[in-house]
């Protein structure tokens, strides 16, 4: 099937951390690298996003490198995908004052992520690219006239926003953006923290998170040291086992073996092999992705190149879109 008659997706991922995750891998990165067989995939590296607060040049240029060069080494491909980094493709920033014109400051306001994280640091310290950053992130994916988006709960507001705004806009200016639609990822393993089983793995918890640039022997005592309970029984258990649980669901998510199956695998055997055997299920998945970063880091002109490439194909589509939006809108265009 051609990119042209596939349904387009878009996905962005923040460069705010120095490795993902193992979390991020099982719950999205891996479903990106399966949908570039079947959908015309666009992925981003979302930089503009993460200067909504305080940051670190230095820092954040070196992560955007890092979070690119594990975008490829997942599996993504530079020939069946479309990947960039946001900054690189100022669409985006033209599309999103477009968009903040077609915005109440009340439905600005509701946005639930503004709430919470600007009632964390107080509002007056809150910038207005934090409050206006659902704006942005509805031309992200406008600007590809995205049919889908993958999303989880926490990202369906803004969704939400995306589509009122694309219907809005056409309502008004008449039929130029679409409307894309929600795709739930089905079967999304939910790995938590090792040392908290009862929160989200997050990058905040160092202990507790499995990154994907983890030498072999820090993600090995990581997940040895993964707090279980007392009881011996070895079985998916959510809520009276949640740390026990997470574990079968690393190696069930990884291996693709079932649930029943792993715990039968663990009739009258203990912790100590559970976790010895998620560790190195884990050690056999990361360390080739680790490996294939550090190949690509050490050639940050070529990595930079291939940003180069997905940014000017990305600029076409873009380019296309906001040519109709500002046509839709009144601009005089400039003479070619």
């Amino acid at each position: 099937m051609s990119a042209a008659s596939r349904h387009r997706v878009l996905s962005g991922i923040q460069p705010t951390a120095d490795s993902f995750h193992i979390g991020n891998y099982l719950g999205a990165l891996r479903e990106w690298v399966r949908m570039q067989a079947t959908h015309d995939a666009y992925y981003c590296v979302v930089d503009q996003h993460a200067i909504t607060v305080d940051h670190d040049p230095a820092v954040l240029r070196e992560r955007t490198l890092v979070s690119f060069a594990q975008l490829l080494a997942v599996g993504l491909d530079p020939a069946e995908s479309t990947i960039f980094v946001q900054s690189h493709v100022p669409e985006h920033s033209q599309l999103a004052w477009i968009m903040e014109c077609q915005t109440g400051f009340g439905e600005a306001s509701r946005m639930t992520q503004f709430k919470d994280k600007s009632q964390k640091g107080g509002a007056d310290r809150s910038s207005v690219g934090l409050f206006t950053y659902p704006i942005l992130q509805a031309a992200d994916i406008l600007i590809y006239q995205a049919n889908a988006v993958p999303v989880g709960e926490d990202q369906r507001q803004h969704l939400e926003l995306t589509r009122d705004l694309a219907q809005r806009f056409n309502a008004k200016f008449g039929p130029t953006l679409t409307v894309p639609e929600a795709m739930i990822v089905k079967e999304t393993a939910k790995i938590v923290d090792l040392q908290d089983p009862t929160a989200k793995m997050s990058k905040s918890s160092a202990p507790g998170c499995v990154f994907l640039l983890d030498e072999d022997a820090v993600l090995t005592k990581k997940i040895k040291s993964a707090v279980t309970d007392s009881d011996r029984d070895i079985r998916f258990d959510p809520v009276n086992k949640p740390g026990v649980a997470n574990l079968l669901t690393m190696q069930q998510a990884i291996t693709g073996t079932s649930m029943a199956e792993l715990e039968a695998s663990y009739a009258d055997r203990g912790y100590g092999d559970l976790k010895t055997e998620t560790a190195q299920i884990a050690v056999d998945l990361i360390a080739p992705i680790r490996r294939r970063v550090v190949e690509l880091m050490s050639d940050k002109g070529e990595l930079i190149n291939l940003m180069g490439i997905g940014a000017g194909k990305a600029r076409v589509t873009a380019g296309e879109t906001l040519e109709k939006v500002y046509d839709a809108v009144g601009f005089v265009p400039l003479p070619r």
